[in-house]
């Protein structure tokens, strides 16, 4: 169980005022609060042992070294990787999506297909689309329902050997879906496709093994959880990683340079060039220490509460409609109040302290299938509490009132 007063005594964020108004910060899908610890290892880096990495026989160097590289580790046990070699660091999720996508263009073709869902946040569209037009494939999309599902027997249906990979996100940003990863892993699998699995909005709220997934590549944020911003890692199976290309060339993933030709570094570091965010990477470790000393199977219970809760609060609200109504889901609400727009909503709870995030969250198709120009989308962390959901729920009403 969460002591969720001395949950919150970590974050000093949560302290401020906006407005004159104490913080309710619900903008937890965009990005999250840090707990002090990951402020103080950032700080600690920079003070006691702030070196480049990999290059350097001096002791700050080989300090530095060791601290990002046992990060690497702790990442690499986390997600069950079955090598450290399998996890790079990035600079978040589409970095890393990215980098797959533009690595598939040695193995996609055209008249070849890529496959991703009505669902994706734009990350994890565009790259995909900009592979096709280079290389004349077709880009599939797997059809969503009513309740912000997607529809599993048209993804059957979709699915052949044309496809050549099927990169879905395993949480909807915008709705909150938990989508059904192990069955379309192992189907897309059937039939030669690799899978790689936009975790962005997974990896802040449950734990996942990818050996027992048996994903070909998962990438998430570090600033979603709980980390720095311009952190995050791409997992891949050491055998799609040694295949693709490099993404960049520079220093550091390279073995031997001369004018006439150059060979490349081993993994991870074939994919890490130039001088990474030493300092991110690091205390992404630190904020997967942190987020497991409270537990990933605690934190789910406790948000599942809090989307029970605000789920029922807010559908106290005449003519309040909750976009994304699927079974499965983690706790992100996104809604409308009749036809008042969500920008209005969100700019008047701001003015008491409740940070929302309104518009589109980086996801017009799923919009345009709603047919409305965006929402409101409460989204909770496990350092929130149901006394700011009334404040929300309070906030909604007024500015109901305010906009009727």
């Amino acid at each position: 169980m969460l002591d969720i007063n001395k949950v919150r005594a970590d974050f000093p964020i949560l302290n401020e005022t906006v407005n004159g108004k104490p913080l309710v910060y619900f903008d937890n899908a965009a990005t999250s609060q840090k707990p002090q610890v990951v402020i103080d290892a950032i700080s600690a880096y920079y003070e006691t042992i702030n070196s480049n990495i990999h290059r350097g026989v001096h002791t700050l160097s080989q300090l530095a070294t060791d601290a990002y590289e046992v990060s690497r580790q702790k990442i690499q046990k986390h997600i069950n990787a079955k090598h450290a070699h399998e996890v790079l660091f990035t600079t978040g999720t589409t970095h890393g999506i990215n980098l797959v996508a533009s690595g598939f263009s040695a193995f996609v073709k055209a008249g070849d297909a890529v496959m991703i869902s009505a669902m994706e946040h734009h990350s994890n569209i565009v790259p995909w689309q900009m592979l096709c037009e280079r290389v004349g494939a077709e880009l599939l999309v797997i059809p969503m329902n009513d309740k912000g599902e997607l529809i599993i027997e048209e993804f059957e249906k979709l699915l052949t050997n044309r496809v050549k990979i099927v990169a879905i996100n395993h949480i909807s940003n915008a709705l909150g879906t938990i989508n059904p990863i192990e069955h379309i892993i192992t189907k897309a699998h059937g039939v030669g496709a690799a899978v790689l699995i936009d975790g962005a909005q997974s990896a802040p709220h449950m734990q996942f093994d990818v050996q027992q997934l048996d994903c070909d590549f998962y990438t998430f944020s570090g600033h979603k959880v709980c980390g720095p911003t311009g952190s995050g890692i791409l997992y891949g199976k050491e055998e799609w990683l040694n295949k693709l290309p490099p993404y960049q060339g520079g220093g550091e993933m390279i073995k031997e340079v001369t004018f006439a030709k150059t060979t490349y570094a081993e993994l991870p570091h074939k994919f890490e060039a130039g001088t990474p965010n030493i300092a991110g990477g690091i205390a992404l470790g630190t904020a997967i220490d942190y987020l497991n000393a409270i537990g990933l199977d605690n934190i789910n219970t406790y948000e599942q509460e809090l989307l029970q809760y605000g789920t029922e609060k807010l559908l106290e609200i005449e003519g309040l409609k909750i976009i994304g109504t699927a079974k499965n889901k983690t706790s992100v609400i996104s809604f409308n109040v009749g036809d008042i727009h969500p920008y209005d909503i969100g700019s008047i709870v701001d003015k008491m302290g409740i940070a929302v995030r309104t518009g589109h969250h980086c996801t017009q198709p799923i919009m345009d299938f709603f047919k409305i120009p965006g929402t409101v989308r409460a989204s909770f962390s496990f350092y929130n509490t149901k006394e700011e959901i009334d404040a929300l729920v309070a906030a909604v009403i007024k500015a109901q009132r305010m906009l009727s």
